[in-house]
């Protein structure tokens, strides 16, 4: 039984998050959408989350794009 039933984040790493991200829009559309160096000069998965792992606004950035993202799904 999930402890966390309505959250969407609850049980997916940021690395996979990122890589749902990554196929859904590629590096060029998750840089227009969160505008991070990261995403923008010489994208990859290891130095993404090396930086979202240490910058709490930029995560909350990624994270709220990856709700939207389940929710247009379900649309």
């Amino acid at each position: 039984m999930s402890t966390q039933p309505n959250n969407p984040l609850h049980g997916i790493t940021l690395e996979n998050l990122l890589h749902a991200l990554v196929e859904r829009y590629g590096w060029d559309g998750l840089g227009r959408r969160v505008a991070i160096r990261c995403f923008t000069h010489e994208p990859s998965i290891a130095s993404s989350l090396k930086f979202l792992r240490r910058t709490p606004w930029a995560r909350e950035q990624v994270e709220a794009l990856y709700v939207d993202m389940l929710a247009a799904r379900r649309r």
